[in-house]
């Protein structure tokens, strides 16, 4: 073979190679992974590229399974349908470390809940233990620890706020992966592609399916646990009330009355007697009050009467009996006496009554179970409250 013709024959198996390197980077079928550098490859050449990882990609979010984290890739086809690929290839990039952030931030609220959730429950025992031994009432440190677990409780509320961006974030999350879904699957319809881009759009629509699974899951976890410590700082709100009673009289009642189920008050099936009908057909209601036992009987006959925790005892027991429970206060004063002197003792009566109430409503009695009323006796020597259930 002549020099000249060798040369011939090296000139086009140099072509030939390059043709298909051409070739492989304009149709993306170099699955090498091996990309060369822009500024150094030859005028004329196409290289292959992928768009640069997000800040939030580069932590990826755990995976289960096969399948990578990181935005579809694939080379640039030079078409129309080639450049949607890549604006949806953006958009999936950022959704996907959107998730990633919202993981991030499921996170930190849970670690802030366990953090402030541990410290309320530590305060609230040291303060039920020194009450379980008894102590002096009004105890100020008891006060102090008092205040330290509304502190922590309100620091759990803020957690739920936290909770709640990452749900409404993540709510706007799935609804860009919906567009995603969606705008994908009109790519496939537009003229002008290739079968790369074809292949580009099937991954795509491939990982942003898996993301929006991610994101469901994220939306139920989110959900579930804005429920739980949301029900958790309510229930735990009303035994904070029923614990500053009990520190005021240096004794421990037990949990609150708010967190004991109540029903629907029951409805009588059976006919009344003949003398209930008659009651009932008056025009005034009778009262709980009239032929019936009551619960409970408090005679202020001196001052500073304790009968708080006589008081939580009986209610507390007769809600087990009947959850639907519901209860009348009635105010008794002397009927003896001079015209002022019944007056001032109603009105003392009254007062005492109303005391009462108050302690059921921190006892976390719902204010909706009771009813007050008064009157006078000429049985009675003191003034009284008494309880019935209606």
């Amino acid at each position: 073979m002549s020099i000249r013709a060798s040369h011939c024959a090296i000139l086009a198996t140099a072509l030939l190679l390059g043709g298909c390197a051409y070739a492989d980077d304009l149709f993306g079928t170099n699955w090498s992974g091996e990309h060369s550098n822009a500024s150094s490859a030859p005028a004329g050449q196409v290289t292959s590229y992928s768009i640069p990882p997000s800040p939030a990609e580069s932590n990826p979010l755990p995976t289960t399974g096969a399948g990578s984290t990181m935005a579809a890739s694939g080379a640039p086809t030079g078409t129309i349908v080639g450049q949607k690929v890549q604006s949806l290839r953006s958009d999936l990039g950022r959704l996907k470390g959107n998730v990633a952030q919202r993981q991030q931030d499921l996170g930190a609220a849970r670690a802030s809940v366990q953090r402030d959730s541990q410290a309320y429950f530590d305060t609230v025992a040291r303060i039920n233990s020194r009450l379980q031994t008894g102590t002096t009432p009004g105890n100020p440190n008891l006060i102090a620890q008092w205040n330290q677990a509304q502190t922590s409780l309100d620091r759990l509320s803020g957690d739920i706020g936290q909770l709640n961006r990452v749900s409404t974030q993540a709510a706007a999350d799935s609804s860009f992966a919906s567009y995603l879904t969606n705008a994908t699957r009109a790519a496939f319809s537009l003229q002008g592609a290739v079968e790369e881009d074809h292949r580009q759009l099937a991954e795509i629509q491939t990982e942003v399916d898996a993301t929006s699974v991610k994101l469901d899951a994220l939306l139920n976890t989110v959900s579930d646990e804005i429920a739980r410590q949301g029900n958790y700082v309510a229930n735990e709100r009303d035994n904070l009330i029923t614990l500053s009673q009990a520190i005021k009289n240096g004794r421990l009642f037990g949990p609150s009355l708010a967190t004991r189920a109540f029903g629907s008050p029951a409805v009588a099936s059976a006919p009344l007697p003949a003398r209930s009908r008659r009651a009932a057909t008056s025009s005034r209601p009778q009262p709980v009050s009239a032929g019936n036992r009551p619960l409970v009987v408090i005679r202020f006959d001196r001052p500073n009467v304790s009968y708080q925790e006589a008081l939580y005892t009986a209610i507390s027991r007769a809600l087990e009996r009947k959850p639907s429970a519901a209860f009348e206060l009635v105010a008794v004063a002397p009927s003896s006496g001079t015209a002022a002197q019944v007056a001032v003792n109603s009105n003392a009566s009254k007062h005492n009554a109303e005391d009462v109430m108050r302690s059921l409503t921190n006892m976390g009695l719902p204010p909706d179970r009771v009813t007050l009323s008064a009157t006078t006796s000429s049985d009675v020597t003191s003034n009284e409250v008494r309880i019935y259930v209606r």
